[in-house]
């Protein structure tokens, strides 16, 4: 992979990772039109990756939360009388939402990096998910904010992104739907979709740079792969910033709109022979 591409691609997953409209179905949809094939193991370890990059941008922005929660996690791990704080059961609740991810992701690891890496699964998860978005959006009370947050909602949040493992669906965009249906605000569900990020996109990048880093360097290489997660935490940390503002007054019906006329596309794209399905 040359260094244009790298940088392309990079921005283009750190512009999507955290809108509700598919990183992962965006980088296997654009890797196809390059040339590439989205489930040969070199390309399937960049594209996890470099989502990394992305984290990285989360953990610099909302440092404050992040240490803020750690901390309680720590007090409450070593003194009973911390662990009523607010602080602590937050932060024991982003930790357990994001293990249902984890589990499946190792348990269906095969078919997440080849089968459903088809641009015919790309395409219709884009527009199926939507309805599901388009009616957590609508349906939305809003009644709850960032401190009525539990376990037993992080825990429901983080069995939905699950089936962000499906390209197409969006892990932000299964977060934040659930989340919504949960009663939580906007605001709440957009900042708690970043914090389940940073386990779930970390481990799953750790996990490829252990297993397939002869499949890099033989591969995409390591300057491309490198290049793309800077761009891609540089490009993040903007769109972090945006979409906390952009959410705290609108709906997300625009990224719903956009998804279902992507989804098209794509589809239209494959029946035609214009594209290979993978």
């Amino acid at each position: 992979m040359n260094i244009l591409e790298a940088v392309f691609l990079g921005a283009v997953e750190g512009l999507t990772e955290f809108l509700p409209i598919s990183s992962t179905g965006h980088l296997t949809i654009l890797e196809s039109l390059l040339g590439y094939s989205p489930d040969d193991p070199d390309i399937t370890a960049f594209t996890a990756i470099i989502q990394v990059g992305a984290v990285l941008a989360t953990l610099i922005y909302f440092r404050a939360d992040f240490v803020r929660l750690i901390g309680a996690w720590l007090r409450g791990a070593f003194s009973r009388e911390h662990r009523n704080d607010l602080d602590y059961r937050q932060a024991w609740a982003v930790l357990l939402g994001a293990i249902p991810i984890g589990i499946v992701g190792l348990l269906f690891k095969d078919q997440i990096e080849t089968t459903l890496r088809n641009l015919w699964f790309v395409g219709s998860a884009l527009i199926l998910w939507s309805g599901v978005m388009y009616f957590a959006d609508k349906t939305a009370t809003q009644s709850r904010n960032e401190k009525d947050v539990t376990w037993k909602d992080t825990l429901i949040i983080g069995v939905v992104q699950c089936l962000a493992l499906i390209p197409g669906v969006s892990r932000s965009g299964a977060t934040m739907s659930a989340g919504l249906l949960r009663g939580l605000d906007r605001v709440t569900v957009t900042k708690l979709s970043f914090f389940l990020s940073v386990p779930a996109l970390t481990a799953a990048g750790g996990l490829q740079i252990v297993t397939e880093f002869e499949a890099i360097t033989n591969g995409v290489g390591w300057p491309a792969t490198i290049t793309a997660t800077v761009v891609s935490f540089i490009v993040a940390y903007v769109a972090v910033a945006w979409l906390l503002k952009f959410v705290a007054k609108h709906t997300y019906s625009v990224f719903i709109g956009y998804r279902v006329i992507l989804g098209v596309i794509v589809l239209a794209l494959v029946a035609t022979g214009a594209v290979a399905a993978s």
